[in-house]
């Protein structure tokens, strides 16, 4: 028997805007079935750099190889490749409440 897992995403604006371009972290809060009460932490929305829209970063890993940085997702699809839409899009809608409120937000 599977129980309901919701999420609410949270935003915590950049307010120093340290790194530029950086508007805000954000936080994947689980309610219900085996996560209920944990966060995912390391999404970040970050603007655009030709200033046209908005991009999510997703939790990563950095390490390095032969001396050149890299890193990989925390967070991968299964099996399908758009799976990560939903998640990207539930956390602009959330920074886009934020911003029409003009403060901390969540959204579910």
């Amino acid at each position: 028997m599977e129980s309901t897992v919701r999420t609410t995403v949270r935003i915590l604006p950049n307010e120093r805007n340290v790194p530029p371009g950086k508007l805000a972290d954000a936080e994947v809060h689980f309610t219900g079935g085996e996560l209920d009460g944990l966060k995912l932490i390391g999404f970040a929305v970050w603007q655009r750099r030709d200033g046209n829209g908005r991009n999510v970063t997703f939790p990563a890993r950095q390490f390095t190889v032969h001396g050149e940085r890299r890193s990989f997702s925390l967070l991968r699809p299964v099996s399908d490749p758009d799976a990560q839409d939903r998640i990207r899009d539930a956390v602009l809608r959330a920074y886009t409440e934020m911003e029409e409120q003009g403060s901390e937000a969540s959204v579910s």
